[in-house]
């Protein structure tokens, strides 16, 4: 074989290669999730300069304590976090109020039991069910997970050319998880024509295989914001908007410290850069004059020779 058609054939492979890729990936979404990939939503955090938006952090809490923390525990998070620097900045007698509205199991004392009391900074939330075995027999089996670090554990395909423009420099996504959050409380609707739906499940386009076990938690209207000056709502009262806001508040659990990261990171990328041009001025400077010693050597090294 020679070796013109080698080449051809190794093009032939790659180019082969690099279509069932570029093909294959809106397969592999369809295959991970059994239906459409959640759309893209436009996050406040996003990005290399993204930041936590305070108050949609604080509408999102509100809509995890009025809707979701009725089934899903975060044990991870500590009431004193709602009060720390790039979170929803709640000040410190709020987060002490609402943790003595919460009772927490303590103990043992003197006589040796258990007891309850009122919640501190320093407490954890305490969780809706007194463990795993309870939960699942009050949810139809399946105890509901965890909210603590949901938003970085849930993630998908997105499929087609996006993940080559994800990997682009100061560009990467990472936003899977509050994309995948938001669109499935927005997914819930009716079965399609001849879908073999179970009794207790419910229809999500976004869920795989479509079949969830949590019915549809959320509705218009249901969570009553804050008034403005005027008297309206500081943000819509609708689904969508309750499920941004939750999604937010709960990518803000998982990664608490985001902004403090990113800064930091911003600052060691300038150092970098930095750093990089004075090696190359030294580098030049140093072999410019090592060039010149050996060079005006040459001369001398010839006639001894």
């Amino acid at each position: 074989m020679t070796r013109l058609s080698t080449t051809r054939l190794t093009s032939a492979a790659l180019a082969a290669a690099l279509a069932s890729i570029l093909l294959g990936a809106p397969a592999r979404a369809e295959d991970a999730h059994g239906g459409p990939v959640p759309p893209r939503v436009s996050w406040s955090f996003a990005g290399m300069f993204g930041r936590f938006d305070t108050a949609q952090l604080q509408r999102g809490f509100q809509v995890y304590k009025e809707v979701c923390a009725s089934c899903h525990s975060m044990k991870l998070v500590s009431f004193r976090n709602l009060a720390q620097d790039g979170g929803p900045d709640f000040s410190a007698a709020q987060v002490k109020a609402l943790a003595a509205t919460y009772q927490v199991k303590d103990g043992p004392n003197d006589a040796g039991e258990m007891f309850e009391r009122p919640g501190r900074p320093a407490d954890s939330f305490p969780p809706p069910f007194p463990n795993d075995q309870a939960a699942a027999a009050a949810n139809g089996g399946k105890a509901p997970p965890d909210f603590s670090v949901i938003a970085k554990a849930r993630t998908f395909s997105r499929g087609n050319l996006t993940f080559l423009y994800d990997w682009l420099p100061f560009v990467g996504y990472s936003e899977q998880g509050p994309d995948y959050i938001h669109g499935l409380l927005n997914g819930y609707e009716d079965p399609p024509k001849g879908f073999q739906m179970p009794e207790s499940g419910y229809y999500n386009k976004y869920y795989p295989g479509h079949v969830i076990a949590m019915p549809p938690p959320i509705s218009d209207g249901q969570v009553t914001y804050a008034k403005d000056d005027k008297g309206n709502p500081v943000a819509p009262e609708t689904k969508d908007q309750y499920a941004k806001d939750v999604s937010a508040f709960l990518m803000w659990a998982a990664e608490p410290h985001m902004m403090d990261r990113k800064a930091l990171g911003f600052r060691v990328i300038l150092f970098l850069i930095v750093l990089s041009g004075l090696l190359y001025y030294v580098k030049k400077k140093i072999w410019a004059q090592a060039g010149g010693e050996v060079h005006g050597l040459q001369p001398e090294l010839h006639k001894a020779w």
